[in-house]
């Protein structure tokens, strides 16, 4: 998945040279918590909320540029939402302008990655749930789980493996809708596979 299929494109910016003042009305009016700053209509810097917060005493007509974070960090539209997790992580911040050619095309935010990880865990469709079992061998697979699961009238809208193993064996995740998932789970362990939990969603 890539960065510009999660960015907000076009994103609200503002001027070094603005006041403080229009700052916080930009990001009230908003509801977001950063502003990319430009000058000349490049990126100089980035503004967020706890700056402003952390500058309230600031003198009447103080400008954007006196408080705001440079150099900022930003990553490319073609890179990959995980490239972006890493960067947000590395360096403990909450957004990055996403710059292409020098221009703002679009910021994303570690709420936008949270989406993207919830979408791609198939968690953002109403009453799915998550089937944790241990993958062994061929006769309990992938295959025949998901055999199990269309005679249960469930549909899978995810699979997955953790990074963490039981014993020599792979744990792995389907997210399933339709059906009952604690029936689908008894199929499951009717038929060989070692269920380790289930969970729903809710409505």
């Amino acid at each position: 998945m890539l960065v510009r299929q999660r960015m907000t494109p076009e994103p609200v910016v503002i001027s070094a040279d603005a006041p403080l003042s229009e700052a916080r009305q930009k990001m009230q009016a908003g509801g977001f918590r950063r502003l990319p700053v430009l000058s000349d209509g490049k990126l100089v810097g980035i503004v967020t909320d706890s700056d402003l917060r952390a500058h309230g005493d600031a003198p009447e007509g103080a400008k954007v540029g006196s408080v705001m974070r440079a150099p900022v960090l930003t990553i490319r539209s073609s890179a990959t939402v995980e490239e972006a997790a890493q960067l947000l992580i590395r360096h403990k911040i909450g957004g990055l302008p996403v710059v292409d050619d020098g221009k703002v095309v679009g910021i994303l935010t570690a709420v936008d990655i949270l989406k993207a990880f919830v979408d791609v865990m198939g968690a953002s469709q109403p009453a799915s749930a998550r089937i944790d079992f241990v993958l062994e061998g061929e006769e309990h697979g992938l295959t025949e789980a998901s055999r199990i699961v269309s005679g249960e009238g469930g549909e899978i809208l995810g699979v997955g493996t953790y990074r963490e193993k039981l014993g020599e064996n792979p744990v792995c995740y389907l997210r399933v809708v339709g059906g009952d998932p604690e029936k689908i789970a008894q199929a499951l362990r009717a038929g060989g596979f070692d269920v380790l939990g289930v969970h729903a969603l809710a409505d």
